[in-house]
């Protein structure tokens, strides 16, 4: 899939409000709003665009702690784990990763008893986890999407 400059300044504008109309949407990248539409279907299609996504205020959910939890694991199938990891509540993202650990989660819950809880008690119980590690997050600013750094992104020929 070749995605050109108008489709990273839809993905950019995108990423930054979801929500914009097809209208809107055609009047900042300067192009029709039958262009507009269509480029968006592609992008959807194509599975450049994923979905449409809320940014959410933890705290505001009552999520008021929240961790980085480095877990290891064992023998175990690795796919099998990450669901059930995922399945947890308050466990909030699973990535597998390289190096010398296999799982970085961040868990996110009301209060330090319940983020224990999750960590102590259910992923140390969860057959194939050899150990994990916890780091409590103090402050997280967030980075530039991807969609955003269009500068960036290698240029593809229409």
């Amino acid at each position: 899939m070749n995605v050109d400059r108008v489709d990273r300044a839809i993905i950019s504008e995108l990423s930054q409000d979801s929500r914009l109309s097809i209208r809107e949407l055609a009047g900042r990248v300067h192009i029709s709003r039958t262009a507009a539409h269509n480029r968006v279907q592609r992008l959807i299609a194509d599975g450049v665009v994923s979905g449409f996504v809320a940014t959410v205020d933890r705290k505001a959910l009552g999520l008021h702690v929240t961790a980085i939890v480095i877990v290891k694991v064992g023998d175990v199938v690795w796919s099998e784990l990450a669901e059930a990891l995922a399945e947890l509540p308050y466990v909030e993202n699973v990535q597998a990763v390289s190096g010398d650990i296999d799982f970085v989660l961040t868990v996110s819950a009301p209060d330090h008893e319940r983020l224990s809880e999750v960590i102590m008690r259910q992923i140390h119980a969860m057959p194939g986890v050899a150990s994990t590690r916890s780091y409590v997050v103090l402050d997280e600013h967030p980075g530039t999407a991807p969609g955003v750094m269009m500068d960036v992104w290698p240029i593809q020929a229409p």
